[in-house]
């Protein structure tokens, strides 16, 4: 049993079952024993490895994208560049290399980190040199902005819902009879977090025992995204895996060594995700006044940026070792069957400026 599990099991025993929105916020940010407070995950030799870690073009993509949103913006001085879960600070300096082709781009560039892992954060001064860091979006400086955030919003807490006879009931985390582990178990009154669920999933239409999450934190930092956008002016770009509408369906997950894992076992040693509802951050934003784009699919967004062009520019210049792995890699980003359908890029944008990349027909990457 990890420290973490001794710690929740006394916490459950005096309180009873906590929800799974809570279980995943201690188990992935407990100030001692939370997963991502404690280690590197990224890699080989870690837990999962994240697009900018596949290829370079990746990172560099972005950068030529958020240069391309600085001028359509007026090129302001400074401009808050910000990233949501940098990891090791790989996204952020490919996007910084490529970000020079823009004349007074980098310049212009006021970096800031939310990031609340000492081990990424010394990564990632490593990787990039001084920049501010913080440990929410809200502390990040007013002024116009360009924000990433790549795989950052699987990570935060979703609450479940199980449909049963008498509407939405939630789903929670109780002890196992011997007080040893954990089960899952079923509200048996009405949560508030349901006022969250899309109208347009109604437990009558669904068949009984369906799942539906909701991500109360995700939802709260779209509409603070979008809210700083139509205030200061500005881009974002989310990219992660997910839903391009609301829907059912479990997608709770555990991964460790690169492998499934029970999702209630040893809380704080395994890296917990759920899928993304593209459409509750979307509305999110649009209530805050943000211009919203997409979702489009990873895929077609990387090509429509010149991945193809870029990876055989990368290949051109490449060993013959590199270069297998520099095809390889753009290949995992855009395949439909790697991860070119599954993950979603959507776009927000302050209310004056016009679609960006990757979501206009007719524009093209500068």
């Amino acid at each position: 049993m990890t420290p973490l599990a001794r710690i929740l099991g006394t916490r459950i025993k005096l309180g009873g079952p906590i929800t799974i929105a809570e279980y995943m916020a201690e188990a992935l940010g407990h100030p001692e024993h939370g997963y991502y407070r404690r280690r590197d995950p990224l890699g080989a030799a870690g837990d999962f490895t994240t697009a900018p870690e596949i290829g370079q073009a990746f990172g560099e993509l972005l950068g030529l994208w958020c240069a391309d949103c600085w001028e359509q913006m007026g090129r302001p001085r400074p401009v808050r560049l910000v990233e949501l879960g940098p990891g090791r600070g790989t996204l952020m300096a490919d996007a910084l290399r490529a970000a020079t082709v823009m004349p007074g781009f980098r310049q212009a560039i006021d970096l800031h980190l939310v990031e609340t892992s000492p081990t990424l954060r010394a990564r990632q001064l490593e990787a990039l040199g001084d920049a501010a860091w913080h440990d929410r979006f809200e502390t990040v400086p007013a002024g116009p902005m360009l924000l990433i955030a790549n795989e950052f919003f699987d990570a935060l807490p979703v609450h479940q819902f199980q449909a049963t006879a008498a509407g939405w009931r939630e789903r929670l985390v109780a002890l196992e009879a011997g007080g040893e582990g954990f089960r899952p178990a079923l509200a048996s009154a009405a949560s508030p977090a349901a006022a969250l669920i899309s109208p347009t999933l109604d437990p009558a239409g669904l068949p009984p025992g369906s799942v539906v999450e909701v991500a109360p934190a995700g939802i709260a930092l779209a509409a603070a995204i979008g809210a700083r956008l139509t205030a200061d002016g500005g881009a974002a770009v989310i990219i992660d895996y997910g839903h391009a509408a609301s829907a059912a369906g479990d997608t709770l997950q555990a991964v460790r060594g690169h492998r499934r894992h029970p999702v209630l076992a040893e809380p704080g040693a395994a890296d917990l995700t759920a899928h993304v509802d593209f459409a509750a951050l979307g509305r999110a934003a649009a209530r805050s006044g943000a211009r919203v784009h997409g979702p489009v699919t990873q895929g077609a967004f990387l090509r429509a940026l010149g991945i193809e062009a870029r990876t055989a520019a990368l290949k051109a210049e490449a060993t013959a070792g590199q270069a297998e792995a520099i095809v390889t890699g753009g290949r995992r980003l855009i395949d439909e069957a790697e991860m070119g359908n599954l993950f979603k890029v959507l776009a927000l944008c302050a209310p004056d400026l016009p679609p960006p990349d990757g979501f206009a027909a007719g524009r093209s990457p500068k």
